[in-house]
């Protein structure tokens, strides 16, 4: 099992040390780092900037979202970041969520499978290099009746092919990933549960287009905290969970509720869920269960995240991308040592 990090959103208060987590994550041997975007920084811009600074280390969207640009588009940032970073890049895809969809970009959130099947078959053609011509119900290249002509990329990537990962929640998402991407991006993923609520998923996609799990990433991102007060550093993600789990969405949409519901807490994501959309963010964060902080994290001593890390790895997860925690550079730095001391413990590297 490979090591990645998270830098998660530039502009979200630690972006003075990003810079060194990323350096030190390179130094240590991960094998990526990801950097997110919502409505705030764009990730092709960190990535350029974190990859002109590294060495070996890979670095990923995690994720550009669909909504946000045409796929010709994401095709051209890939191969400029690809060529850029010397064959480093890995393209992560998602369709972010309706408010950010309609509200930000201004773009109906509908049908997300067939929008995003079609976004993935335009893009990984556009990055083959061929004349780019597609016939589809989102999307049709050239526009018919137009000055449009089949026009091929000209920046050669440096990999033929660039790898292409998900983020998917939703069993139908998780599927279709399994079928037409490299790899998915999980989020909330707990060990025990991992297999009902996303591998088996993932494994039909892949047995629909005849191929076996081999090869494929499964990567989720999960935060990591490091010390003797399990409890304690359970609670510091007290309010990082409710806003995912409480208001990430509206109330009939989000996923993030629903993967809960999913994991055996019906009661518990409504309550998050009708506290935070209420204005109650504290209430919310106090009814979210310790047990589901706990297992969707990586808490506690080098030797317990080291067991977690077995028990992610028996449930197929290939790449374990960690966020890690603190509150001063020097902690986050010590987090980082710590995964891959857990790991090494783990008989996993």
């Amino acid at each position: 099992m490979r090591l990645g990090i998270n830098l998660g959103y530039w502009g979200a208060g630690m972006d003075s040390d990003n810079l060194a987590v990323a350096q030190e994550a390179d130094r240590l041997g991960y094998d990526v780092c990801w950097a997110a975007e919502a409505y705030g920084s764009d990730a092709p811009t960190v990535l350029a900037w974190v990859a002109a600074q590294t060495e070996s280390i890979d670095v990923g969207s995690a994720i550009l979202q669909i909504p946000a640009r045409q796929p010709a588009m994401t095709a051209m940032t890939a191969a400029t970041l690809d060529s850029l970073s010397g064959g480093r890049f890995r393209l992560g895809l998602g369709v972010s969520g309706p408010q950010v969809s309609e509200g930000w970009y201004g773009v109906k959130f509908d049908k997300p499978l067939s929008r995003t099947r079609e976004y993935v078959e335009i893009v990984r053609r556009a990055m083959s290099r061929e004349r780019l011509t597609y016939e589809g119900e989102h999307w049709t290249l050239p526009l018919p009746g137009g000055p449009g002509k089949p026009i091929k990329l000209t920046v050669h990537p440096q990999r033929e092919h660039i790898p292409l990962y998900i983020a998917a929640i939703g069993p139908k998402n998780l599927e279709q990933t399994g079928e037409i991407a490299d790899g998915a991006l999980l989020i909330f993923p707990s060990a025990g549960h991992l297999e009902d609520t996303a591998i088996r998923h993932i494994r039909a996609g892949r047995e629909k287009a005849g191929k076996t799990m081999d090869g494929f990433d499964v990567c989720p991102t999960l935060p990591l905290a490091v010390g003797d007060d399990v409890a304690g550093l359970a609670d510091m993600f007290r309010p990082y969970t409710a806003l995912y789990v409480g208001g990430m969405g509206s109330r009939k949409q989000n996923f993030y509720n629903q993967l809960a519901q999913r994991m055996g807490y019906e009661k518990e994501a409504a309550e998050i869920q009708d506290k935070y959309l209420a204005g109650d963010k504290d209430g919310a964060a106090a009814a979210v269960p310790h047990q589901l902080i706990d297992s969707t994290t990586l808490l506690g001593s080098v030797e317990r995240i080291a067991e977690r890390m077995q028990a992610y790895a028996a449930a197929g997860v290939t790449t374990l991308t960690l966020a890690p925690a603190g509150f001063t550079l020097d902690e986050r730095l010590a987090a980082l040592r710590a995964g891959t001391d857990a790991l090494e413990r783990s008989g996993l590297a």
